[in-house]
Order: C-alpha cells, then structure tokens, then sequence
C-alpha cells in the first residue's frame, strides 16, 4: 500500500519540464515575499493613521489595477512575448513596491498603489502562457497545478513572515517585497532567458499569423468567463468573510481560525498534484469543473445545515478544498485548449481579469450581505450561485 501511494507521488511529479520546474521556483520565490498586499490595511490604518473607509479605497484600487494589468498583459504578452514581460513587470514591480514604501499623501499612495498593481498583475498572464510554453498537452495541468502549489507554498511563508515583520517595522514589508520581486527577475533571467534556455522562444523567432482567434470574439470563452467570475465571487469569500464568520458566528479562537485556514493549503500540497496526475488521464476537464463548483457550493450550504463549531469549520474547510483541487486546475486546461502561440496571451489575460473581478466583488457585495441579511442569507446565496455557475459549465461541457 504504501509502496503504491509511493509510486503514485512519483509519478504525479515526474515527467515535468525543467523550465516548468524553474518558473515553479521563481513564482516561489515571487510569493515568499508577498508581504504588502495582506498587511496593507494595518499599514495605512496603524502607521498612517487614515481610518478604514480610505484604506478600503486603496484596497479597491489593487482590484481596479489588477483587472487593468490583467488586460494589458495579456496583449503585451502576445506582442512581446511572455519573457520580457514576465522580467519587466517583476522588476517594475519590485521598484515600485520599495516606492510605495515611501509615500506619505494619500493621494500618492493611491496613485502608486494603482500603478503598482497594474504592472505588477501584467505578470500573471504572461505567466500562464509560460507554464503553457514549457509543458506538454498531457502534462499540462500538472504543471499549472505546481505553479498552484508554489504560489499557495509562497503564500504561506510570506504570511508567516510579514506577521514577524510588520510587529518591527512596516517599513521593511515593502523593501522585502520589493528586493523578493527583483530576486524573482534576476533568477528568472539566469534560468529562462531566451539565451539560456531552448524553451523560451526570443522575440524573433515568434511569428504572427493573422488566423489567431480572438478571445474576445469567442462566445463559448467568453461564457466561460462569466462563470468564472461566479465561482470566484463564491470563492474568495474562504480569504474574506469565512474568517469573520468563524469568530463572530461560531465563535472560534483566532489561533483556531488561522489552523483551519492552514489546512486548506496543507491539503492541496498533499494531495493536488496526485489528484491531478489520476484524473487528467481521462481528458473530462469540464467534469470536473462541474463537480468542483458544486462541492464549493456545498461547502457554504454545509455552514446552514450542520451543526458544531470547530468540527463544522474543519469539515466545511475539507469540502471546499476538493472542490477546488477538482475545478481550478481543469479550468487552465480549459481556456489553454482554445488558444495558439498567438493568441494565448489574450486568454490568459482575460481569464486574469475573471479573477480579478471576483476578488474585487466578492467580498464587497459578500459583506453587504452578511451585514444587512445575516451570514445565513450568505450562505445560501453562495450556494445558489455556484449551482447556477456549475449548470453553466454542464451547458459549455456538450459546446466545447
């Protein structure tokens, strides 16, 4: 038995690219300094002392740049290429973060805060048309699911880290986000380069047909979007309200709450990339889609039906978890099988935005709504949304 499990992990890792394994660590390397974005808000609300409606407006304006960068990106991507933008959106982005650091007008900031996103999520689908550059057809929801692994590894250890940090200094959240973000560029220079590395294709050696479909006259794709946006509304309320509900709803102890939000990412470093390994083999991606969004759903109707505290946290947490091991990684499949050298920068762009949008919205209108109709409304809402997302995933399944 465990020789067999053994085997499983084994394989589930293996037959990746080098290049895929280097752009895993760099995005590693990117995300273990993530440090401003989650301690944003203590910053401006404890060092600069501005009260909480103006750092939610500093919040927002992440979002707004991130759809902007989203967008920009991707085209940036398909004319440049997804090295140089990848090199130049880190590294302006690294600069920009140790500016921030410095500002002190309120209108400076958001200026700052806006551009920096904007350069910064630029990155993101010049990213997702790497990983596509660097792995196979049937490797490669594998080789999304590692970056996943890295980011949410990164995630992990730039959290822990800026806890640390930010009780010291503030300050110093913003020049080790902004030196890990540099780091991030040089390393990807040393190992990806076009010069370096056969895999990445120089700017020369890309040549343009004038056949590449647009993702913006693609209906089915743009449907997709759509539901995406659905599933990451209901999504990101695990990061948003989730927490809120665990301490004023069941009344769980903060020390709890951060152990039952490890466990989300202790589960997909255990067991994603295995999942992943047994279930691309049988190229249903749109199925598995479908059962994700609705084990997501479920996971917020569980907070209405069932009783407990912490068991209930724990078990809402496992079923969430599944559900999005089971979707996010089929939904790179997804968009991925659609594009072509050519035009994959603008799909990939477009799918940033998808997120990004759901990031914004979600916890806004999630907030409205736990505060004006209680958390139970909110749960029920979520749930209705995630059906309704996964019918729409069950409609393009029999269109693709």
């Amino acid at each position: 038995m465990i020789k067999r499990v053994g085997n499983l992990y084994k394989s589930a890792y293996s037959g990746l690219s080098p290049a895929t394994w280097w752009l895993s660590l760099v995005m590693l390397v990117n995300r273990a300094g993530t440090m401003v974005v989650p301690f944003m808000t203590l910053y401006l609300t404890e060092s600069k002392h501005y009260p909480i409606g103006k750092a939610g407006m500093v919040m927002a304006l992440f979002g707004v740049g991130a759809i902007c960068g989203g967008i920009i990106g991707g085209k940036l991507t398909d004319k440049l290429g997804f090295y140089n933008i990848q090199i130049s959106a880190l590294s302006l982005g690294g600069l920009l973060f140790i500016l921030l650091g410095q500002m002190d007008s309120f209108p400076a900031i958001c200026g700052c805060v806006f551009l920096l996103a904007t350069i910064n999520d630029s990155f993101r689908p010049a990213n997702a048309t790497a990983i596509a550059q660097y792995s196979k057809e049937e490797n490669r929801t594998r080789s999304y699911s590692l970056n996943r692994l890295s980011i949410n590894l990164g995630w992990a250890l730039g959290g822990a880290a800026g806890g640390v940090v930010a009780a010291h200094n503030y300050h110093l959240l913003f020049w080790i986000d902004g030196l890990t973000n540099i780091g991030a560029a040089l390393l990807l220079r040393s190992v990806l380069s076009p010069s370096r590395n056969s895999q990445t294709p120089s700017h020369k050696d890309r040549v343009k047909t004038v056949s590449a479909r647009s993702a913006f006259r693609d209906r089915v794709y743009l449907v997709f979007i759509l539901l995406t946006i659905l599933f990451a509304f209901c999504f990101f309320q695990l990061f948003a309200l989730i927490p809120v509900f665990y301490r004023q709803g069941l009344h769980l102890s903060t020390s709890f709450i951060g152990i039952v939000m490890s466990v989300n990412g202790l589960l997909i470093a255990l067991f994603e990339m295995a999942l992943v390994f047994k279930l691309e083999q049988r190229n249903k991606n749109i199925r598995y889609i479908v059962i994700g969004t609705l084990l997501v759903g479920l996971s917020f109707v569980l907070y209405n039906i069932l009783p407990g505290a912490a068991s209930l946290a724990l078990c809402a947490t496992f079923v969430i978890t599944a559900g999005e091991m089971m979707a996010m990684p089929f939904m790179n499949s997804f968009w991925i099988s659609r594009t072509d050298h050519n035009n994959r920068g603008q799909y990939a762009g477009l799918f940033t935005v998808a997120w990004s949008v759901g990031q914004v919205l979600g916890p806004f209108i999630g907030a409205q709504i736990a505060q004006h109709y209680g958390f139970s409304m909110l749960w029920w809402v979520l749930g209705g949304i995630c059906i309704t997302a996964s019918a729409g995933f069950k409609w393009l399944e029999d269109r693709k």
